[in-house]
């Protein structure tokens, strides 16, 4: 299994960016996908995760209202939409594939999050 994210950038605060995990090796729908982000000199922490097919949409408290997370079956990709994007917002963003239950359990954020499959990350700057 591969994941490689896409479309970070730097952007000024209130912008808007669309980052993008595409999967090689899996099926995207068949899994939990979850969006992470890690700060330097933070923990790598849950952003955004989507699962059963994309019906169901889990997000973080800071996330709502901000950030869109949607998919494509037929590009087997998984999207964050990210707006009114703020200084804090500065991170590395990482997608991975989450064991299905601990999306249903709502777990996915939580410790263990080490044993997912990664991909190589991109880099969001907000200024």
């Amino acid at each position: 299994v591969q994941l490689v994210e896409s479309g970070g950038g730097s952007v000024q605060t209130g912008g808007s960016l669309r980052l993008s995990c595409v999967a090689s090796g899996t099926t995207l729908s068949n899994n939990c996908v979850g969006w992470f982000r890690q700060a330097p000199g933070k923990e790598r922490e849950g952003v955004a995760a989507l699962y059963r097919g994309g019906g169901d949409r889990l997000y973080r408290e800071f996330a709502k209202g901000r950030f869109t997370v949607s998919q494509d079956f037929a590009k087997n990709t998984v999207y964050l939409q990210m707006n009114n994007l703020q200084p804090e917002d500065t991170a590395m963003y990482y997608c991975a594939t989450v064991p299905k239950l601990r999306c249903i359990a709502r777990t996915w954020s939580g410790p263990g999050y080490e044993s997912y499959t990664w991909g190589q990350g991109t880099q969001v700057t907000v200024s």
